[in-house]
């Protein structure tokens, strides 16, 4: 298995983790993002392995509805895609260019995974703790985002001013429009 793999498959544990632990009458709790609930969430992070998916010609076919079969669903499709070495250097045009879908998976997808873990545990009443390896990894990207990419608001919200006393992972969340203080 690749590191990409690996990496995803780690965080797609955490994540499914995490979900199985939401208290049934917290689905409808607020997140951090704005204007979600804890069950859309996990809808978002459904909806964007669909789309990366999409992007290389293989959309998932419709699949259970509840949060953990739906993620369950589509994350069974992106492992197989990348533990199969013709799949994951699939190619498609993005933001950023030519992209794989193994590139894509680990820039975004993965991604996705550790920080909105953090935002589906909050909403939920959860205490998750981003893995340092990740908040450097996640540090590095968003200091390479285009401007143009924050400020349609649809990839991170405005930074925030953290407390001088911060821990890194309360710096990454404020870097990325959350308050984690």
């Amino acid at each position: 298995m690749s590191d990409i793999a690996e990496r995803y498959a780690r965080h797609a544990d955490a994540f499914a983790a995490t979900i199985a632990a939401v208290p049934e009458d917290r689905w409808s709790a607020p997140s951090p993002c704005s204007e979600w609930t804890a069950r859309q969430v996990v809808d978002h992070v459904v909806e964007v392995h669909g789309m990366f998916l999409g992007m290389v010609g293989r959309p998932p076919e419709p699949g259970p509805t509840d949060p953990a079969g739906a993620f369950a669903h589509v994350r069974s499709l992106v492992q197989a895609d990348l533990e199969d070495p013709e799949r994951a250097k699939a190619t498609y045009d993005g933001m950023f260019g030519t992209q794989t879908f193994e590139w894509s998976v680990d820039g975004f997808v993965t991604q996705d995974l550790v920080l909105h873990r953090w935002d589906l545990g909050t909403a939920a009443g959860l205490d998750i703790e981003i893995p340092p390896d990740e908040i450097a990894r996640i540090a590095g990207f968003v200091e390479q985002m285009p401007a143009e990419a924050r400020a349609s608001g649809k990839v991170f919200g405005p930074a925030l001013e953290p407390p001088a006393d911060a821990d890194a992972q309360t710096r990454l969340l404020a870097a990325i429009g959350r308050r984690a203080w």
